[in-house]
Parts: C-alpha cells; sequence; structure tokens
C-alpha cells in the first residue's frame, strides 16, 4: 500500500491514518461485550436476601415508560429517552448504588388494539411478536436493563394489582 493509500487529508491539510473503524468491527466489539454482560448477569440486581445482595448501599430505581408493543418496531424517539435512564443507571452502578432497572411493555389498550386491527391479526399474536421484536432491538442497543426483572401490563401477575386497586 502506498503512502497515499495508507493516509487520507484531514481538515486543515494534515495527514492522518485512513478510517479502520467500520461497521463490522463496530458490530463485532457491540456483540461481544453484549454477550459478557448476558454471562456475568452484569445489569441483574438480587433482591434482599439473595445471594450478592449488599444491604449496605443505597438503592436506586429506574423505571423507563415502557413502549406499547402495536409496531413493527421501535421508533427514534424510543432509544432517545432510554438512553438518559441507562446512563443514569449505570452512573449510580459506578458509584455503589444498588440499581433496579427492568424493562416492560404496556400492552393493552388502544395502541396494540388499532394495530391488530390494521393487520386483521389477533392482537395476542401481534403483541407477542412486537415483544419479541422491541425486546430483540432494545437487547442490541445494549442498554443496561434487569431483563431477569421483565415484565408486561398483559401479566397476570401484573395486572392482578391493578385490577385489585379498583375492585
Amino acid at each position: 500500500m502506498s503512502a497515499t493509500e495508507e493516509t487520507q487529508k484531514a481538515p486543515r491539510g494534515r495527514e492522518e491514518p485512513a478510517h479502520r473503524y467500520g461497521g463490522d468491527l463496530a458490530n463485532a466489539i457491540e456483540t461481544k461485550w453484549q454477550a459478557r454482560w448476558d454471562a456475568e448477569r452484569a445489569f441483574v440486581q438480587p433482591n434482599p436476601g439473595e445471594p450478592g445482595f449488599d444491604g449496605t448501599r443505597s438503592r436506586f430505581y429506574c423505571l423507563d415508560m415502557f413502549p406499547y408493543p402495536s409496531g413493527a418496531g421501535l421508533h427514534v424517539g424510543h432509544p432517545e429517552g432510554y438512553t438518559a435512564t441507562d446512563i443514569l443507571s449505570r452512573y449510580k452502578r459506578m458509584r455503589g448504588v444498588n440499581v433496579l432497572h427492568p424493562m416492560g411493555w404496556d400492552a393493552f389498550g388502544l395502541p396494540a388494539e388499532q394495530y391488530a386491527i390494521r393487520t386483521g391479526v389477533h392482537p395476542a399474536v401481534t403483541t407477542k411478536k412486537a415483544i419479541d421484536t422491541f425486546r430483540a432491538q432494545l437487547k442490541r442497543f445494549g442498554f443496561s436493563y434487569d431483563w431477569s426483572r421483565e415484565f408486561g401490563t398483559i401479566d397476570p401477575d401484573y395486572y392482578k394489582w391493578t385490577q385489585w386497586i379498583f375492585v
């Protein structure tokens, strides 16, 4: 490779090495670290009394507004908002705080119903498929959610409490 192929003109006439960081390398780095986080359960917050729980640390609960799993995938507004809570949760963990940062799905209501009507498929089918897609997309972003605490508003263990409040 010639000297001109190895370098490129940078702003103000300086020469710098050619750009070598491409999408393939980024993908390899991201998936490597995400696999390690999963294997080490890096973002799982144990309950009091469980192994790994440190009761001497302060506690922080961070809950994002859960997405409505009612479409083909996330839109740009989802990661925009989730990035701020992810930064805060990671910061708190680095400061020694017990951080509970779960993710859930707001699967009841008009968005899921309207999507099912538009596609002609039963809401139970479209909602499950959308949740699977959204979960994969959020995991690919590398957000520090405690996926062991994932829940949906359609889960009986969740909505029994919302119904109990009113019944």
